[in-house]
């Protein structure tokens, strides 16, 4: 798959493409519908599949400090897209002067300049251009002067209760802790990343080292607890018993993710950049009495996690 960030670095002589253009945070399973069907006209057409997505997300430009917070960043969103098995994603610097295109100016530019579209396909709600003033009906007018179909298709799947999916439910499931209803909408456990730096280094002394992992700025971090996941370290994915708050038993301020991968030794994962996978909610962050019956219940936590993670 290739990568490109701007308009600038798509080639040339790239060819005919379809295309669905978003945000698609999160890569959840509505939005595999559309990449998949996306990738399948392109297969038909004998042109190839383009997703065409934004940084930093609109939001933050368009209103500045209703940046969302983020379940996947760029590369890991490129990377999920790679595995549906895309052609290319074109990731464009969303600026205010970008912002401000007209409907017509963004298909010229992206759509027909750059991408030779053949075929663009989106849901029923789709906007773009300046103030979102354009609409499918619009893209459809444009396509037939520019020579591009338009596919709108209603790409709405629902939850087990009825709920649709959505980047916005996921984030809100996530910020609850219902780490299991997270991984129905997005198809798979829902991933932090960051670097591993240092921390307290208490987990070394107590005897459960843990991965302190400073998580990229706007990420969808899940509530306070302690939950059972893996931890994965160039694409090794680590049983792990992972912890996410303050750590109340030392009177602690800064809330952070930490993770300890069950029964490995002798890991040096500082300065890695690693990911750590929520599977399912153990318990509610708590404040112990002693030192003693932290580590009592930190032993269950461990055995709940790696029973989990075994199934």
């Amino acid at each position: 798959m290739q990568r490109w960030h701007g308009l600038e670095e798509v080639p040339g002589d790239w060819g005919r493409s379809v295309v669905t253009i978003g945000s698609f945070d999160g890569v959840h399973r509505g939005h595999q519908l559309i990449i998949n069907k996306t990738i399948e006209h392109a297969r038909e057409l004998g042109a190839r599949s383009v997703v065409v997505t934004f940084d930093p997300h609109p939001s933050e430009v368009v209103r500045p400090g209703s940046h969302p917070p983020l379940l996947a960043p760029q590369r890991r969103r490129a990377e999920l897209m790679g595995d549906l098995g895309v052609d290319a994603v074109l990731v464009i610097p969303f600026t205010a002067a970008f912002s401000h295109l007209s409907p017509e100016d963004f298909v010229q530019r992206i759509l027909v300049d750059a991408l030779h579209t053949a075929l663009i396909v989106e849901g029923p709600n789709f906007r773009f251009g300046h103030r979102a003033s354009g609409d499918v009906a619009l893209l459809a007018e444009l396509g037939g002067r520019y020579g591009f179909e338009v596919d709108v298709a209603d790409f709405t799947v629902q939850c087990a209760n009825g709920e649709p999916l959505s980047s916005s439910l996921a984030r809100r499931l996530v910020a609850e802790g219902d780490m299991a209803g997270a991984a129905e909408v997005l198809g798979r456990p829902h991933r932090v990343e960051g670097i591993v730096v240092r921390g307290a280094q208490r987990g070394r002394e107590l005897g459960y080292p843990t991965a302190n992992v400073e998580t990229l700025p706007h990420t969808a971090i899940p509530a306070d607890g302690v939950y059972a996941g893996w931890l994965t370290v160039e694409q090794e994915p680590m049983p792990a018993a992972i912890s996410v708050g303050t750590n109340p038993t030392f009177d602690g301020t800064a809330r952070t993710v930490e993770a300890y991968a069950i029964d490995r030794v002798g890991l040096d994962l500082y300065g890695k950049h690693v990911g750590v996978d929520f599977l399912a909610y153990l318990r509610g962050m708590e404040k112990f009495d002693s030192v003693d019956a932290l580590l009592d219940r930190m032993a269950d936590d461990v055995k709940q996690a790696r029973e989990l993670t075994e199934k």
